[in-house]
């Protein structure tokens, strides 16, 4: 299983600080990211001489990525389908090539071009996500694109029109127990009118929102007790407080954040650059950026919560300009994944027993 390359058209380099690697091969786990804008899913660990090991396959618009309890599955949303990936190798075992998880596609939900962005593993096992296009939280259907679970009470009926910009999920035991949205709106793209300080967190259990004010927030998270997102328009990555409805900022990411995952004490956070266009213009992180002499850079970002601190980091050069969805997979030190533009999935079976 050899890992993709691209052509001298489609330069990609990754480099990382000096201590990344040790770093990560310190939490016995390794790292997926997903680019939308690059149609790729990355599978980032550590090789047995302590060199990093990129894998990378291709899928049309990579968004949200998520892993099952367990760590063995992957749910991963492209342009029109979310598909299931399982690792085939059975715990402790190798592949010829010297991977330590092979991850396979088993299963895919045709959903059409809902804009899907974050997706999680429900109770059942079968995927939910955020239906962008619609303004709502889905689950995959066996019969249809998709059944809707819930929408913001603020969104008069299921349209698709992209209203709020629904984006972000957090998932607490199986469950749908936080969104983000740019804005409010009830009305036809109307959340470009509110990027600046439009956003809010909604408690989906409650239908309340329980943080406003927010730009262009995204990848809620629950970890430690604590809401943890991202609010990508002022480049802040903090939580929020549940009883005031605050927004208490821990550090500063230098690009577009969207993207967050949690190793221990660390946040991994993805970064983009931002494009030219009316999306990402006028936000208060092109100030924040200026002000720190600082250019937005494309890559990973490796957060201490306690101290805030960027302690690793990583950068991604060329091909690559923007990420949407990271991801961490316990106990994999070296990842790789079966695609679907060569002929190794014909090749890929396994039995259960």
């Amino acid at each position: 299983m050899a890992e993709e390359k691209g052509g001298a058209e489609e330069k990609f380099a990754l480099t990382s600080s000096r201590h990344f690697p040790q770093w990560l091969a310190g939490t016995g786990g390794s790292l997926a990211f997903t680019t939308y804008q690059a149609g790729k899913l990355f599978l980032l660990g550590v090789k047995p001489d302590g060199r990093l090991s990129t894998f990378e396959r291709t899928f049309p618009r990579a968004m949200g990525l998520a892993v099952s309890a367990d760590g063995r599955s992957l749910a991963l949303a492209t342009q029109t389908q979310i598909q299931r990936f399982d690792n085939v190798l059975p715990r402790g075992q190798g592949s010829q090539d010297g991977y330590d998880a092979v991850y396979a596609p088993h299963a895919s939900w045709v959903t059409g071009d809902l804009d899907v962005h974050d997706v999680g593993f429900g109770a059942d096992g079968r995927p939910v996500f955020v239906n962008t296009l619609f303004a709502c939280i889905a689950a995959v259907s066996d019969g249809h694109s998709f059944r809707p679970l819930w929408k913001p009470g603020f969104i008069s009926r299921l349209a698709a029109e992209d209203r709020c910009h629904l984006n972000g999920l957090a998932m607490a035991n199986g469950k749908p127990r936080y969104v983000t949205a740019v804005s409010r709106s009830d009305a036809a793209d109307g959340w470009r009118d509110r990027r600046v300080d439009g956003g809010v967190v909604i408690d989906v259990d409650s239908n309340e929102i329980v943080a406003e004010g927010l730009s262009m927030p995204h990848s809620p998270r629950l970890h430690d007790g604590k809401l943890w997102l991202l609010n990508s328009g002022t480049g802040e990555f903090g939580h929020v407080d549940l009883e005031t409805g605050g927004f208490e900022p821990v550090a500063f990411c230098p690009g577009y954040a969207r993207g967050l995952a949690f190793i221990g004490n660390h946040a991994v956070i993805g970064l983009s650059l931002a494009r030219e266009n009316r999306t990402f213009s006028g936000l208060a992180l092109d100030e924040a950026l200026a002000a720190r002499d600082v250019e937005a850079r494309c890559g990973l970002a490796i957060v201490d919560l306690s101290s805030g601190d960027m302690t690793h980091w990583v950068r991604i050069e060329g091909l690559v300009r923007e990420l949407y969805d990271v991801a961490v997979l316990p106990g994999v030190h070296r990842p790789s994944a079966i695609g679907f533009k060569t002929d190794e999935v014909k090749q890929i079976i396994s039995i259960e027993e």
